[in-house]
C-alpha cells in the first residue's frame, strides 16, 4: 500500500489500559494505581471524548507480588481456554482470564473494547517495545509512530508474533486492537523511577493520540520498522542435565540489540562458559 493513501478508520470510543497481568511488573501495577485515582477526577470534572478503563489485571499475584499464583494469565486468552468447559477446580487465572473477557470482551466480537493496552516490564535492556499480533494493524502502528516521535530518547521497537487470532494468548488479544507496551530494564518487585516515567509518558501519549485521531485528524502516512519473530536462541546446555552451561559474555551483557539478535554479532563471542 502506498503511504499516501488515504484510509478511513471507525472511531475508538473505548480504551482499556491494563497493568497487574503479571504481578510482580510494578511499573503497570503503580500506574494503574495512579491512573485509577486521576480517572476518578477526571469523571467529577468533566466528560472524557474517550472512556478509558482501567483494569488491574491479576489482582492475587499482584498482592503476592508474584507473577502468576497458578498458571500464567498472559496465556490463557485463547479461544479454546476462553470457551473451554468450566470447573471448580480450574486454576485461579484461568477464571480470571474468563471475568477479563467478558469485562473486555467477549475476545472478536463487536461488543470488544476498541483497543487494549497491557503494561509489562522485562529484565531486558530493551528500553520501549510494543508487542502485537499483525504487522498491519494501523492503529497499532500510527500510535507507535507517534510515540517515536514524542519521546525520542528512549529506543523503540515494534514486535510482531505471527500467531492466528484463535491461537492469540496475551490480555491485549481481547480487544478489537491490542498491544503490549513492555519496558525494561527493570527487575521484578521492584520500581525504577525512570522506567515507570518512560511508561506513564507512553500511556499519556498513547492517549492523547487516540484523542486526536477521535476527533477527526488526520495522520500522514510513514514507515515503522518491524521485528517478526523468527525463532528462539536457548542458552548453551549440558546434554545429560540440561543444566545452563554459559552466560551472556561481558561486552555484550547490557547491549539493547542482544534482546533480539544474538546472531548479528558474528564476530564476537556472544557467551562465556560457566
Amino acid at each position: 500500500m502506498e503511504v499516501d493513501e488515504l484510509m478511513c478508520l471507525p472511531r475508538l470510543p473505548r480504551v482499556a489500559v491494563c497493568g497487574g497481568t503479571h504481578g510482580n511488573e510494578l511499573s503497570g501495577v503503580y500506574l494503574v494505581r495512579e491512573l485509577l485515582k486521576v480517572e476518578k477526577k477526571a469523571v467529577e470534572e468533566e466528560e472524557e471524548p474517550v472512556s478509558v478503563m482501567i483494569v488491574l489485571s491479576n489482582p492475587r499475584a499482584t498482592q503476592q507480588c508474584h507473577r502468576y499464583v497458578d498458571t500464567d494469565l498472559n496465556r490463557c486468552f485463547t479461544h479454546a481456554t476462553l470457551n473451554g468447559p468450566i470447573s471448580d477446580t480450574d486454576p485461579y487465572e484461568i477464571i480470571r482470564s474468563r471475568e477479563l473477557n467478558a469485562l473486555l470482551g467477549p475476545k472478536g466480537s463487536r461488543q470488544a473494547v476498541d483497543l487494549v493496552c497491557d503494561l509489562h516490564n522485562t529484565t531486558a535492556n530493551m528500553g520501549m517495545c510494543f508487542i502485537t499480533y499483525s504487522d498491519c494493524d494501523w492503529i497499532c502502528l500510527h500510535i507507535f509512530r507517534h510515540l517515536q516521535k514524542e519521546i525520542p530518547d528512549i529506543p523503540m521497537r515494534f514486535i510482531h508474533f505471527d500467531v492466528s487470532n484463535k491461537e492469540s494468548y496475551s490480555l491485549d488479544s481481547v480487544g478489537k486492537h491490542g498491544f503490549a507496551m513492555e519496558i525494561g530494564p527493570q527487575p521484578h518487585g521492584v520500581v525504577r523511577s525512570n522506567i515507570y516515567t518512560a511508561m506513564k509518558g507512553g500511556v499519556q501519549h498513547m492517549l492523547d493520540w487516540v484523542r486526536l485521531f477521535n476527533s477527526g485528524a488526520i495522520f500522514r502516512g510513514g514507515f515503522v520498522d518491524v521485528f517478526t519473530m523468527v525463532k528462539h536462541i536457548d542458552y548453551p546446555r549440558d546434554s545429560v542435565t540440561h543444566n545452563i552451561t554459559a552466560a551472556i559474555h561481558p561486552h555484550l551483557q547490557v547491549r539493547p540489540e542482544m534482546y533480539f539478535y544474538l546472531q548479528c554479532l558474528k564476530t564476537e563471542p556472544s557467551c562465556v562458559e560457566l
